[in-house]
């Protein structure tokens, strides 16, 4: 009889144990989607405090809007161009633990009256938009922005007081500092700000940032760690640690996540031996399916690998991972349209450069490695090297490392002597002849620009991202590109009426290159007069009336003042002069290019210098021909000017 009773009460012991796990269980926060897990406090249950939505297809979501990024501060999330979208949408994005920042221009449609200036200009928001048919002119597009900065978020209930009823997408920018050549535009995607409810509670090594919600309530906050220590900051998450490193110790204290506070939860209610079987059987369950799961990438690589024939090195997750430092902010060397660029070392003790590319909504790893046998086919002493890729959780690919940076950088930080510069010219139009006339089918490289030429040890350049507006490339049903369009100030004038880039596209990118080589000046400068704002316009204005000299950096006739160098230096001008024509056709091929500049750094020929006896500049009466050229070119001032302001005057009225 003892005996039964006894049975009974451990039985119902053991059935208030399992019962009482089950519901901490059910309380704890998933922070899990898919392959992906986000930080503390976010997660996709009811337990989690910033509760975000995971997709059938394991997306995680805010509202119904794709997460692109997280950080300390910030969510990214992805607002794809769509018609007629009800601007209610936008609203689902202001909650009780984030909102949209002042830093987003809303893109709207169907609007009553306009909505106040915008800090995009119109001709950026139409240089990065190929829109849909949605029934309207690209006029009908309105762009909003709040005027009012004293508050870190948007005004829903201003965005709504302005007429306009459907949300088409926005544009987002890091900060409002104009004068920052390296501020960036992130195009179809909204900038969100966080925070968690209630009073400090950051960890050691964090300190708190107050916040002010949007909706009133208060007190808000966030954590950030201090420099030198990594993690989330909040005293109830992972904290901030030095190492990066989560030994097993620190995993079981709860120092590395809001996943073991459950086993603690548990153990205070179960005996201590039931929680160690209990771990144990977890432990091995698991390991085995971490095991099943590295067998199951590493086929599927293989498998890979052996239907595309890809020859390079695929490489495991883990050693990306490790090489970053876990993709440490340190370890970044800069971002663009594509992804992110981080040094690194590989287990071979060599350094690389690793691009984490942007999450694409399309496209199979099959699609993926087919490009990558793309990129690894294409070698040229002048296009930085695909050593490897990795393709287990992310798309990732490995360049060789180029340690001297980008031409950008160096012209506007240091002088470089101008023979190293038309050198650097040289160099880069060979690659670019390269990839348009040598292989087949040819490349377009798309987005041409100064940041994308980097230098090796000796000075010499090399062109990067030249396959990646190809990887990049959507091939959906509609005409509606998600990929980058080049960069502003960089990109083709024509590209606004076909919203189609070819070969010549090029061409223009790299006139505008020639120009910031010659004059170092930045390609968009809003501190700049309004007509002079885009530098591609007031070079096309000054070299047309032989006005070179205005805008040549002054350390190029200092360091090499002969009439070999000036001659050189104009003839270089006018080239790019060609190729900065608003009519593509009337532009170069790059072989055109390519052959005209070897023929200059070859030259040492001063015959063609002109000097104007009354001032000593190079200023002269435009001839026949040069003023035949301006009239052709004079299209590319209307188009570029505006990309400061609406009311700019031709260039020929700023001389």
């Amino acid at each position: 009889m003892k005996l039964k009773s006894l049975n009974r009460i451990l039985f119902n012991a053991a059935c208030l144990v399992l019962c009482a796990a089950a519901a901490m269980a059910g309380a704890a926060c998933n922070q899990t989607c898919g392959w992906r897990t986000v930080p503390s406090p976010f997660g996709f249950s009811d337990g989690c405090e910033i509760q975000l939505n995971c997709s059938s297809n394991g997306t995680a979501m805010a509202a119904e809007f794709p997460i692109l990024a997280i950080t300390s501060d910030t969510i990214l999330a992805s607002l794809p161009a769509v018609c007629n979208r009800p601007v209610e949408a936008l609203g689902r994005l202001f909650t009780q633990n984030y909102a949209p920042t002042f830093l987003n221009a809303v893109l709207l449609q169907n609007c009553s009256g306009g909505p106040n200036s915008c800090f995009i200009p119109t001709t950026e928001v139409r240089a990065n938009f190929e829109l849909l048919d949605c029934g309207h002119t690209n006029d009908s597009i309105h762009c909003y922005s709040q005027a009012d900065n004293s508050s870190l978020f948007m005004d829903y209930g201003k965005l709504r007081r302005s007429g306009c009823t459907s949300l088409f997408s926005a544009i987002s920018i890091e900060s409002l500092d104009m004068s920052n050549l390296s501020v960036s535009l992130d195009v179809r995607i909204v900038r969100l700000g966080w925070w968690r409810l209630g009073s400090c509670d950051c960890s050691d090594h964090a300190k708190c940032e107050a916040v002010s919600p949007p909706n009133g309530e208060s007190p808000a906050y966030r954590c950030r760690c201090i420099d030198g220590f990594v993690g989330d900051g909040f005293r109830d998450g992972m904290g901030c640690r030095k190492d990066q490193q989560c030994n097993l110790s620190k995993y079981i204290s709860g120092e590395c996540g809001g996943a073991t506070r459950i086993l603690v939860l548990i153990g205070g209610v179960a005996a201590a031996v039931t929680v160690i079987a209990a771990a144990a059987i977890t432990l091995r369950f698991v390991i085995k399916l971490s095991k099943v799961r590295s067998r199951s990438r590493h086929h599927r690589s293989l498998k890979l690998r052996e239907t595309a024939s890809i020859t390079i090195p695929i490489y495991p997750y883990k050693e990306m991972e490790k090489a970053t430092n876990f993709f440490s902010d340190k370890k970044m060397l800069g971002t663009g349209a594509f992804g992110t660029v981080y040094s690194g070392k590989l287990s071979n003790d060599k350094w690389v450069a690793i691009k984490r590319l942007k999450q694409r909504d399309h496209g199979s790893s099959g699609s993926i490695l087919n490009e990558i046998k793309l990129l690894s086919s294409v070698k040229h002493p002048n296009l930085v090297e695909l050593l490897g890729c990795s393709i287990e959780h992310e798309d990732i690919l490995v360049y060789e490392f180029m340690p001297n940076g980008t031409l950008s950088h160096h012209l506007q930080g240091d002088s470089l002597p101008w023979p190293v510069r038309l050198s650097i010219a040289v160099e880069t139009a060979r690659a670019l002849s390269y990839l348009h006339h040598t292989l087949q089918p040819p490349i377009y490289h798309r987005d041409v620009k100064t940041s994308n030429i980097l230098l090796d040890y000796n000075l010499s350049a090399k062109v990067a991202d030249f396959g990646l507006s190809r990887l990049g490339m959507s091939e959906e049903a509609s005409h509606l590109s998600t990929a980058p369009q080049g960069t502003p100030g960089y990109v083709d004038p024509q590209y606004h009426q076909h919203f189609h880039l070819s070969d010549k596209s090029d061409v223009y990118s790299f006139g505008v290159v020639l120009v910031e080589i010659i004059t170092a000046m930045k390609v968009v400068d809003f501190s700049r007069p309004p007509g002079e704002i885009n530098l591609a316009a007031m070079a096309v204005d000054r070299i047309g009336r032989g006005c070179l000299e205005e805008i040549m950096d002054p350390f190029i006739p200092k360091s090499d003042g002969g009439e070999g160098t000036l001659w050189s230096v104009r003839k270089v001008g006018e080239l790019a002069f060609r190729c900065l024509a608003f009519d593509r056709d009337l532009r170069p091929s790059m072989m055109d290019v390519l052959v005209e500049l070897e023929q200059i750094a070859g030259s040492k020929s001063s015959s063609n210098l002109m000097v104007n006896e009354e001032d000593g500049s190079f200023c002269k009466v435009s001839s026949r021909n040069s003023l035949k050229m301006q009239m052709d070119l004079s299209p590319i001032a209307s188009v570029n000017d505006s990309l400061g302001s609406d009311e700019t005057s031709s260039p020929s009225s700023n001389s």
